[in-house]
């Protein structure tokens, strides 16, 4: 799978992840029994980005029950609420947790990654560079 992050940007294209497997449906329910109340939102040709933090930040970003982690997909396939239009993009607020290899948590939302994905480093700057 070529790499549909921006490489001049980015750098290469990081560790390939495969995401869920099955059919969308299967995978929102199987998210579904895990997460109760959280808003669900499904994406593919997505890739988690590491953010390049010191120790001092990375201790802040702990203590606010987060992990110095972003989302950002090419293709929301389905979003509960309605925020993300199918096929629109979307990069997530900060992570809190990164589960089971396709549930990618924030405060507000669980997204579940489907198919083929990446996990790569990036600053911070890049991060907030994309789109």
């Amino acid at each position: 799978m070529g790499s549909f992050i921006d490489d001049g940007l980015l750098g290469d294209d990081g560790t390939e992840l495969e995401g869920y497997r099955l059919s969308i449906d299967e995978a929102l329910n199987a998210a579904r029994k895990r997460y109760k109340w959280m808003p669900l939102c499904a994406v593919e040709e997505w890739i988690i980005l590491d953010a390049i933090v010191t120790d001092e930040e990375r201790a802040k970003v702990t203590a606010a029950g987060c992990q110095p982690i972003f989302l950002f997909a090419h293709k929301v396939v389905h979003d509960e609420q309605r925020r993300f239009e199918p096929g629109h993009w979307v990069r997530s607020s900060m992570g809190t947790a990164f589960k089971e290899g396709y549930l990618f948590e924030t405060r507000n939302t669980v997204y579940v990654l489907l198919g083929p994905g990446h996990r790569k480093s990036a600053s911070i700057e890049a991060i907030f560079s994309l789109f």
